[in-house]
């Protein structure tokens, strides 16, 4: 893989978050898709829940691509390796379009566009305006000369009249060609919560959604100009090398790595779980509302999602908690997220009701009405832990509106010091009990290659010192 690529791609951007991005992009890739194109979906930023609805809607994985996570090369590989076999890349932005970690915007959907040579596709929420939406679409394209502002799609638009009038101050001050416009209509939203959107797969009658946006998008968009849009974009200088497979651990003997996955977890970056499966690990799949029994495996992975929703399903599960609670005890390897680690704590309190989890760490969890971390992270390992070196900084990410409490300090310690975010308490994350780590950091294996290969190490050292772990 080398020389000039032509993929045709396109960002969906915004001026401003919560305008419609990820019902605009579903709903774009939709139509594409019953066109007959392979559309691969991206996602700008940690997130897991956008991910969800655009992976269901085109039918593959959507990737997330992150300047702050990923270095450069590493991200353009990753772009470049998943588009391969797709006629065209769509790139969901986040939050506003310049917003970054810092006031030069490092990290942004508009970096990300120019770092990707990709003509860029403006949503802008129209409600409550007329003739000022072209002062919202002119500042954006006057703000980075650099950036490729090639379109605007209207969003939540009153009637024709309202339509008319926005398309013609576009037209007249902006010179940029309006690509669709969306009705403002509530049976065309896909439902939200504390940390987003729901979740694709939890609810199944949220499916029809789906058809209503494709048709919507067929009516509605510009199709033929968006794809357009998207083979104007320049060809791309592909590398010899596919850095991106560093993120893979070495293979080596296969093991059986148990994740937690369902409705209550379903936060893992597909990355994750395919660097696992690359260096060696049979991935065995479990369903913490469903199954009572913890399969044979020798290390167990359980990311973040939302115990909170379903903590009465979890509390009557109560053969499995005893089993991991077991395994734990008896120096079973597990790595754990967020959610993961709510799990793993003794008592979830929520709205005033006390709810009984798996008890492997002595502490609570406590779920709070505001968020208690929110954004990027960068932690440092300053103790010892069994995944990751002292002295490593790892950066990461967090959204939770949980905190610990009732922490037993002389049975549980802390690896990571938090250099940025919130963590566990402001300044530590990483609980570290016996062959266990739970943090609220979540990370991408392309941001910390070694993750991978730490886990299987820890597995393979189960697996030849002693029988699986097994709670008939």
């Amino acid at each position: 893989m080398e020389g000039l690529v032509a993929v045709p791609r396109l960002v969906i951007g915004a001026p401003q978050g919560r305008v419609g991005k990820t019902t605009v992009t579903a709903a774009l890739i939709a139509a594409f898709c019953a066109r007959g194109l392979r559309v691969q979906p991206y996602k700008k930023g940690p997130d897991f829940i956008d991910p969800s609805w655009l992976g269901l809607v085109a039918g593959v994985p959507c990737r997330n691509l992150d300047g702050f996570l990923m270095d450069r090369a590493t991200l353009r590989h990753s772009f470049l390796r998943h588009t391969a076999a797709s006629d065209l890349a769509v790139v969901e932005g986040a939050m506003g379009l310049f917003d970054g970690v810092d006031l030069a915007g490092t990290g942004s959907t508009a970096e990300l566009a120019k770092v990707l040579a990709a003509p860029v596709v403006l949503v802008v929420d129209t409600s409550r305006m007329t003739r000022s939406v072209a002062a919202v679409v002119l500042g954006c394209q006057r703000f980075d000369p650099d950036l490729k502002i090639a379109g605007v799609i209207l969003n939540r638009v009153a009637r024709p009249r309202h339509e008319a009038m926005l398309r013609a101050a576009i037209r007249e001050y902006c010179g940029l060609p309006v690509l669709g416009a969306f009705p403002k209509d509530e049976d065309l939203v896909i439902p939200d919560r504390h940390l987003g959107l729901v979740p694709a797969g939890e609810r199944e009658e949220l499916l029809p959604v789906l058809d209503r946006l494709r048709r919507t998008a067929e009516r509605c968009l510009d199709l033929e100009g968006l794809l357009g849009v998207a083979r104007s974009a320049p060809p791309v200088e592909a590398p010899a090398l596919l850095r991106g497979d560093a993120g893979r651990a070495q293979a080596g003997p296969p093991v059986a790595v148990g994740v937690l996955r369902d409705r209550a977890f379903s936060f893992y970056y597909p990355e994750n779980l395919e660097a696992l499966v690359a260096g060696g690990a049979q991935l065995v799949f479990v369903d913490a509302l469903a199954h009572a029994d913890l399969p044979p495996v020798d290390a167990l992975y359980i990311g973040g999602g939302f115990p909170e929703v379903f903590a009465a399903e979890l509390e009557s599960g109560i053969s499995l908690r005893q089993k991991i609670r077991r395994a734990v005890e008896e120096g079973l390897p597990v790595y754990a997220e967020c959610g993961g680690l709510m799990y793993l704590c003794r008592h979830l309190y929520l709205d005033g009701r006390r709810y009984d989890m798996v008890g492997a760490l002595p502490c609570d969890a406590v779920m709070e009405r505001r968020p208690q971390g929110h954004g990027y992270t960068v932690v440092e390992v300053v103790g010892s832990n069994p995944f990751f070196p002292v002295g490593r900084v790892l950066r990461a990410h967090e959204f939770h509106h949980s905190r610990i409490v009732n922490v037993e300090a002389g049975r549980v310690s802390f690896a990571l010091h938090v250099h940025r975010g919130w963590g566990a308490d402001g300044r530590r994350d990483g609980l570290v009990y016996r062959n266990v780590l739970a943090l609220y950091s979540h990370i991408h294996v392309l941001g910390v290659p070694e993750w991978a290969g730490a886990i299987l190490s820890l597995a393979r050292n189960a697996a030849q010192g002693a029988v699986k772990q097994h709670r008939a």
